[in-house]
C-alpha cells in the first residue's frame, strides 16, 4: 500500500495527486465516493458505467449465492480492508517515530 498526500484548501477543496487519479482511471467529470469510518475516510471511483458491468457477476459454473452469503462476504472483505488499512497506518505511525527519534 502506498501513502499520497494532499493539501486542503480554506474553500475545503483538495487535489487529488496524480498517482491516485492513475490508479482509479479518473478523469474529469468522474464521480467519487467518500466512505467514513471514524476518523477514516475511503475514496472509491465512481466512474463506471452500469451497461460495462454487464455479465461479471454471471459464471454458470458457480452455485449461486444467497443475499445473505453475499453481504457476509462483502463484510468480510472490508474487514479485510480495513485490517490492512490498520496495519500499515501503524507501521507508518512506527516508523515515522523511529525517524524523528
Amino acid at each position: 500500500m502506498s501513502v499520497f498526500y494532499g493539501t486542503m484548501t480554506s474553500k475545503g477543496q483538495t487535489t487529488l495527486p496524480a498517482e491516485i487519479r492513475e490508479l482509479l482511471h479518473l478523469k474529469p467529470g468522474d464521480k467519487i465516493s467518500y466512505f467514513v469510518d471514524g476518523d477514516k475516510v475511503v475514496i472509491n471511483a465512481k466512474n463506471k458505467r452500469a451497461v460495462d458491468l454487464i455479465g461479471i457477476l454471471h459464471d454458470p459454473n458457480r452455485p449461486m449465492l444467497s443475499l445473505e452469503k453475499m453481504d457476509d462476504a462483502i463484510g468480510e472483505h472490508l474487514g479485510d480492508k480495513y485490517r490492512q488499512t490498520q496495519d500499515d497506518r501503524d507501521r507508518h505511525q512506527r516508523s515515522s517515530e523511529d525517524a524523528a527519534g
